[in-house]
């Protein structure tokens, strides 16, 4: 499985931004994907922070937007066979959701839970809008610390 990791690693570098993007889409689902760390391997090698961030978070924004609408549709079987995603998990969160609503996206960009949450926020039909603003501006939150850490990080050297 590390190997596999590895070539895609390698690859999404070798495409660039369009690399990038991929990766960030595919690591906001249900897919076990490090875009953080793809995106430490772009500004080592020199890429355009700014730009980075950008595609990342746009990859990320919309793959965590994908999970949602999955949750619109709230086809257990489909959830379950093919991503993994337990109505048990879900229902667990109920409460939350109905507590927190659209502010709880902000937090989608977390690993492994975050996705259970854009699956959530989609199945009990928290409103689109408010939804996608608040995992925005997570996921912009989520990049612009880790690419800060890694800039700082690579000064250290």
């Amino acid at each position: 499985m590390a190997l596999v990791a590895l070539w895609f690693m390698e690859h999404y570098v070798e495409w660039g931004y369009f690399g990038l993007f991929i990766s960030s889409f595919l690591a906001a689902t249900v897919i076990p994907l490090s875009s953080e760390l793809l995106l430490s391997l772009f500004l080592a090698n020199h890429f355009n922070f700014i730009a980075c961030l950008l595609v990342a978070t746009l990859g990320n924004w919309l793959g965590g937007m994908s999970s949602y609408a999955l949750g619109c549709l709230g086809n257990w079987n489909f959830l379950n066979t093919y991503f993994g995603v337990k109505h048990s998990k879900v229902e667990a969160l109920k409460n939350q959701i109905e507590r927190w609503g659209s502010p709880l996206a902000f937090l989608c960009w977390l690993p492994i839970i975050g996705d259970v949450f854009a699956v959530g926020l989609g199945v009990f039909g928290v409103p689109l809008a408010r939804v996608a603003l608040w995992m925005l501006l997570g996921k912009v939150f989520r990049y612009f610390w880790w690419g800060s850490f890694t800039l700082w990080g690579i000064s250290l050297f």
